[in-house]
């Protein structure tokens, strides 16, 4: 029986234990709850803990901060709804904001 939990342990804790930092530049696009496009650039910090964004985009200048877990981060930007992401195999962030009506996606440069 110890040996079965400690194959399971070791099975499963890389797909936890390691997942790849978020940090880095991105380009971005996305589309605002009326629907008008948007776009610009943003960096990411991603301490293993926290997960930090700062956009520029062609509406504004804004930064959130949240967490991560798996492969979903949750981002507080001071809005009534956070931004959800989630991350893709390529490496690329999917979001929507607003609860849900607005889409924001970030592409590693």
């Amino acid at each position: 029986m110890p040996r079965l939990l400690l194959t399971l342990a070791l099975l499963f804790a890389p797909t936890v234990a390691f997942a790849q930092s978020l940090a880095g530049q991105y380009d971005v696009w996305g589309r605002n709850l009326d629907g008008a496009a948007y776009e610009g650039t943003a960096e990411v910090r991603d301490d293993g803990e926290a997960v930090t964004i700062f956009w520029n985009t062609t509406v504004g200048v804004y930064s959130g901060t949240g967490a991560r877990d798996g492969n979903v981060v949750l981002i507080d930007w001071g809005s009534d709804y956070l931004i959800v992401y989630t991350v893709m195999d390529d490496g690329e962030l999917h979001g929507t904001w607003a609860d849900g009506y607005a889409l924001d996606r970030l592409s590693p440069r």
